[in-house]
């Protein structure tokens, strides 16, 4: 799965995006803007959680000194790849892990043919991608764990959209006035 020697760099299999803030950063909590994403693996795909796994075992390895030169114990940190199971109470995230991917670099987007993305509302909440991420270590403010970058995002094909999103063609028919009557509504 991973695509070249950077032990903590992982291409996934096909996943769902979710709370997808690809196009522009954003602040949260008043921080730094940055792009960000929820990748929902399901739990079916084992190629992506054991790269995920083992990626997450060389950020920690690579980490060792920013955790005070000893390697810690996986249950003493904040690790990256979550249950959505027990995490969300939302049937989005059912039989799924998700890792929580951001940066401050804008991802580059493109189709499956790889082919860039302009349109915006092609990659949205609830749309199928792969996903380039790169673990690393973290401690900062009493804080220790492996984070996910985000790299790029390749969108493979069209889902539900998430987030009670509808589009302008769900939500009208084709109107034409037909009755003469400008007070349509009364």
């Amino acid at each position: 799965m991973s695509t070249n020697q950077n032990p903590t760099k992982v291409v996934t299999g096909i996943v769902r995006l979710s709370y997808a803030n690809v196009w522009e950063p954003k602040s949260i909590n008043g921080g730094k803007e940055k792009y960000s994403v929820s990748l929902i693996i399901p739990k079916s795909d084992k190629k992506t959680i054991d790269a995920i796994n083992k990626a997450v075992d060389a950020a920690i390895e690579d980490g060792i000194s920013k955790f005070g030169g000893k390697k810690p114990n996986k249950a003493a940190i904040k690790l990256p790849l979550r249950d959505g199971d027990i995490e969300r109470d939302d049937e989005a995230y059912k039989d799924s892990f998700f890792v929580n991917a951001n940066s401050t670099t804008p991802p580059q987007i493109v189709d499956a043919h790889v082919q860039p993305i302009l349109d915006r509302s092609e990659v949205y909440s609830g749309c199928y991608a792969r996903v380039s991420v790169t673990f690393y270590a973290f401690n900062s403010n009493g804080n220790k764990g492996v984070a996910c970058g985000l790299g790029n995002i390749q969108k493979i094909r069209d889902g539900e959209p998430l987030g009670g999103h509808s589009s302008a063609a769900d939500d009208f028919s084709d109107f034409s006035d037909n009755t003469g009557d400008d007070d349509f509504l009364g």
